[in-house]
């Protein structure tokens, strides 16, 4: 099975189904700036790149923001033990599927992933079947609910599990081998692993034949007999434009990588920093809404906390992640109170501003962008980008701060307007050093104040084409040149080398004003441990800066200092009035010794080299 970190090697601009090899907001010239930033450029995709980076048939999940996780089988409470008298209860309860793709839709959601056939509902199948094994209805609840998507726009897609151990949980055999032999002619053991990869491969077959409409496998993990048996291959021939996505592993021919339940976060809610997955990998966020209870409905009605999901949503969408939201439907298919009342919360909340969240990508990242994470006085957000406006960017306040000022990071764009979103208040900024300074915001939304932010130019920057780059170790495949040529397809890795050194020769003496760092958001931001695997950091931490005007010459360090561990750019502030060589030496980074996949490990997409900073304001009344 190829590992995770065999398709972490796979980065991009993608924009509207196109690639982009340099800044999204880097193509409108600056009249200000002797040296001007490179190019919008686009381009084709590269050879070589693992299958599951992109494809047109992904297109429908790329613009989308959020899927409905539907959890919902033979176990949900109260429990059933034959297919038959759970159908009856289903059909007597007044199951109806528009009920969910109205629900999913309240949710901002475009597809709804069904999950039946999963290992701790029972290995139940809501659709009729001719392969014995395990639980299947008469009724067709998988095709109604195809049908009734399809009616309004969503795609649905199925769960599909690859594991047999919990054949007998809750004290019931779930899975009949016996009855499954005698179809195949041979002795097959569903409680093994090749047994039951063996008759879930039939399943996959016969869905695929039975359900055109359908839009994918959302698949938990793999199975060494699909895999032997060519599995993926095979749906790709029949099915070419239908998705996979995978649970927790990277697999190359998957679509998506979804990252499953992240908690201990801080903020809580900010969940990408627990995912692993670097863009422009399609990647989705799986989490659940209610606070407590199992993934299926265990008969609770558990509290389902509005600023925590609120809080998630938006983060994900500030990091071009898809918030894939689960849920426990009852056994007739409506949603416990606490469910329902969040759906309903959520369907008057995304509206007015739903421009923010809608065609856009997250900022900070590969589109250029403000700088997320961590702001003054305690405010946290995350910045969006227009996909159809690039020079029109979102802040999303998720904390505010404990005053009426707000301070981001401007990262080069120059800022015309901001206008907050929900009042369609002008409000008064002031730019400089780096950074907007916004004030008189005097009412703070309790999930997520949205400021829209016009801008012009990105200033400031020397190209990257002029600078070269070069460093003291790097891993094969991974050179230094991949710091400065403006693409996030390439990126330098220091093949785990430490302390170690990149230099950047910017041609000539001119003045350097500031660092920015874009690392590779291929780690989480934290020491953590989660489905048995030790997690950390991959990011820098003590680092010096020299500098040279002959690249021999390098005196004592003009900078010591800590960088954060955080996602997105981060900033070294560095006012030097001239020199010709900068060299950034990471010393260490985050990773501890204990976290053998992280540590000593350190890679970095691009290093932009700034000479200037945006000046100006906008005193609005």
């Amino acid at each position: 099975m190829t590992s995770r970190r065999d398709v972490l090697k796979a980065t991009g601009a993608l924009v509207g189904g196109t690639l982009l090899a340099g800044p999204l907001t880097a193509g409108r010239a600056s009249a200000a700036a002797p040296p001007a930033t490179a190019g919008d450029v686009r381009g084709t995709l590269p050879p070589g790149l693992p299958e599951g980076l992109y494809n047109r048939r992904q297109r429908w999940l790329r613009a989308s923001t959020a899927g409905l996780f539907l959890h919902w089988g033979m176990r949900t409470f109260p429990g059933y033990t034959d297919a038959a008298s759970w159908e009856a209860a289903i059909t007597s309860g007044g199951w109806d599927p528009d009920y969910w793709v109205d629900e999913a839709r309240k949710l901002h959601a475009s597809y709804v992933v069904l999950t039946s056939f999963h290992s701790r509902l029972g290995y139940s199948r809501a659709w009729p079947s001719q392969i014995p094994g395990s639980a299947s209805t008469q009724r067709d609840f998988l095709g109604e609910l195809i049908a009734a998507a399809k009616a309004k726009d969503l795609h649905v897609i199925l769960y599909m599990t690859d594991d047999p151990q919990w054949h007998a949980e809750g004290g019931h055999e779930q899975l009949d081998s016996a009855a499954y032999s005698a179809y195949k002619g041979k002795e097959v053991d569903l409680t093994t692993r090749l047994g039951f990869g063996e008759y879930s491969y039939d399943n996959f077959v016969e869905v695929m034949d039975n359900y055109p409409d359908l839009s994918g496998f959302w698949i938990d993990n793999d199975n060494e007999y699909w895999e032997q048996n060519g599995l993926y291959e095979l749906i790709r021939e029949r099915r070419p434009s239908w998705l996979l996505s995978n649970n927790n592993e990277d697999t190359p021919i998957m679509d998506t990588v979804s990252n499953e339940q992240k908690v201990g976060m801080v903020p809580a809610y900010d969940y990408p920093a627990a995912v692993w997955t670097p863009m422009p990998r399609l990647t989705e966020a799986c989490y659940k809404l209610p606070s407590k209870g199992q993934w299926w409905f265990d008969g609770s009605d558990s509290a389902v906390d509005h600023g925590l999901n609120v809080g998630r949503f938006i983060t994900n969408a500030g990091s071009s992640i898809k918030s894939l939201m689960a849920e426990t439907a009852q056994v007739n298919g409506r949603f416990p109170a606490n469910q329902e009342a969040f759906n309903n919360f959520l369907a008057d909340y995304l509206p007015p501003i739903r421009e923010s969240i809608d065609d856009t990508v997250g900022g900070g990242y590969m589109y250029g962008g403000l700088q997320p994470g961590a702001w003054n006085d305690g405010a946290y957000g995350v910045v969006t980008i227009s996909r159809s406006d690039p020079f029109r960017q979102y802040l999303h306040i998720t904390t505010p701060p404990t005053t009426d000022t707000l301070t981001v990071r401007d990262n080069g764009h120059r800022i015309v307007r901001i206008t907050d979103v929900r009042t369609g208040k002008r409000l008064s900024f002031e730019q400089r050093d780096g950074r907007i300074t916004i004030t008189g915001i005097t009412a703070w939304d309790p999930y997520d104040t949205v400021l829209r932010v016009n801008t012009a130019a990105r200033e400031g920057f020397y190209p990257q084409h002029r600078i070269t780059s070069t460093a003291s170790a790097a891993a094969a495949g991974h050179p230094a040149a991949g710091l400065t040529d403006d693409s996030f397809l390439t990126w330098w890795d220091s093949g785990a080398v430490l302390p170690v050194s990149i230099t950047l020769d910017l041609g000539e003496r001119v003045p350097v004003s500031f660092l920015a760092v874009n690392q590779r958001e291929w780690s989480p931001t934290y020491n953590r441990e989660t489905f048995g695997r030790l997690e950390d950091s991959a990011r820098i931490k003590d680092y010096e800066v020299h500098i040279s005007d002959d690249g021999a010459d390098w005196g004592s360090p003009v900078l010591t200092g800590v960088m954060e561990s955080a996602r997105g750019v981060r900033f070294i502030d560095l006012a030097i009035p001239r020199t010709r060589y900068v060299r950034l030496t990471v010393n260490s980074t985050w990773a501890a010794e204990t976290v053998p996949a992280f540590y000593r490990k350190l890679g970095i997409d691009e290093i932009r080299v700034g000479w200037r900073s945006p000046v100006g304001q906008d005193r609005a009344h």
